[in-house]
């Protein structure tokens, strides 16, 4: 009996929490917002600030700026590979532009093209808290000036582009492979190298070191289905706002 006196303020205590919880959780729910409203798809939705700046370029850069375009809210500025030391010291220093940071380098490749690399630098402006894209073109012979004489970080980023995809960057001061191993042929990212590549590394107990030799594989093994079910379907439609859509 004295036992059961001893547990009635604790079990007011936890009816007393869980009202006390329950009370919180109602106001919770009150608190969320609902959801918004459908968005209508055929409301153009691109902000006019990154196409007038986009033109803006062009206008004070005609000579080395080809074209613009928006795409995901990014900017993305086209030059000719002689003109890329010249505009990437503009977008550096110019007081509308203070793109003092380049995040990555990298390359795009599109056998179908003459110039079948694209070779894209993405900057970051932290003084106006935006992004730029600058892409230009190459092939597996003409190369493209190297940008570590305006931004220091693009060392090993042409470096790895020049290991993935066979780029040549001119002034480069160390251009040599910085993923693949001592020796490595060919280049991993074209779309003309193998996916399963030329040859295997594995360790020979014989030996009791690591081997490297020409890959076998059955015929079976050969038949790839490139198939995929991410492909983009369909022409699109122009989100550009108004002024700025694509002559048809």
């Amino acid at each position: 009996m004295l036992s059961r006196f001893r547990t009635l303020p604790v079990a007011k205590a936890l009816n007393s929490s869980r009202a006390l919880l329950h009370t919180n959780r109602v106001a919770l729910q009150a608190s969320v917002p609902k959801f918004p409203e459908p968005i209508d798809h055929n409301e153009r939705t691109q902000d006019k600030t990154l196409y007038e700046f986009g033109k803006y370029l062009t206008s004070v850069l005609p000579k080395f700026i080809q074209q613009y375009s928006v795409w995901k809210d990014e900017l993305i500025i086209y030059v000719a590979p002689s003109t890329l030391t010249e505009v990437l010291t503009f977008l550096r220093d110019h007081t509308n532009c203070q793109f003092k940071q380049l995040s990555d380098t990298t390359a795009v490749d599109i056998p179908s093209r003459a110039k079948r690399f694209e070779v894209v630098h993405n900057l970051i402006s932290y003084r106006y808290n935006s992004r730029i894209r600058v892409k230009t073109y190459a092939d597996e012979t003409s190369p493209v000036p190297s940008a570590t004489s305006v931004y220091n970080s693009a060392n090993w980023g042409e470096r790895e582009t020049y290991d993935m995809y066979g780029i040549f960057f001119t002034g480069h001061p160390d251009l040599r492979r910085i993923l693949t191993d001592y020796g490595f042929e060919g280049h991993p990212l074209r779309k003309d190298f193998p996916i399963q590549g030329f040859v295997e590394t594995r360790y020979d107990e014989e030996k009791k070191r690591v081997v490297t030799e020409p890959i076998e594989m059955a015929q079976a093994f050969r038949n790839f289905d490139y198939s995929s079910a991410w492909e983009q379907t369909g022409s699109g439609r122009d989100d550009a706002p108004e002024g700025f859509e694509k002559s048809k």
